[in-house]
């Protein structure tokens, strides 16, 4: 059972692009997809606000992701988020390891 955090981070201008290219600049993405556990870490703009970007963050299972939020990068991504004056709202999704059933694989193939 993996979980998967979908974390929208808004704030005025570019100040969220702005943020993650900090994440990614400073070595901290990097840290952070090279702890046990970690399955994805990575940026999107949204087409539909140009203030917002998501960030998909999936991990192994919620030890993984405890560890992740007593982590010193965890202290990072909090300052930064200052820094920028971000907002943030989360989707929490836990996957139930079946994978994608056959009858909706017909909408993924070409």
């Amino acid at each position: 059972m993996s979980i998967t955090m979908n974390l929208y981070y808004t704030g005025s201008g570019e100040n969220a692009v702005k943020f993650a290219k900090e994440m990614i600049s400073s070595g901290t993405v990097d840290k952070i997809r090279s702890n046990s556990g970690n399955l994805r870490y990575e940026y999107f703009t949204s087409i539909n606000n140009p203030e917002t970007v998501l960030l998909i963050d999936s991990w192994k299972n919620q030890s993984a992701l405890d560890k992740h939020h007593s982590s010193e990068t965890m202290g990072t991504i909090l300052k930064l988020r200052d820094k920028y004056d971000l907002t943030v709202t989360a989707e929490r999704y836990v996957s139930d390891d079946t994978g994608i059933p056959k009858k909706d694989q017909k909408f993924l193939d070409k």
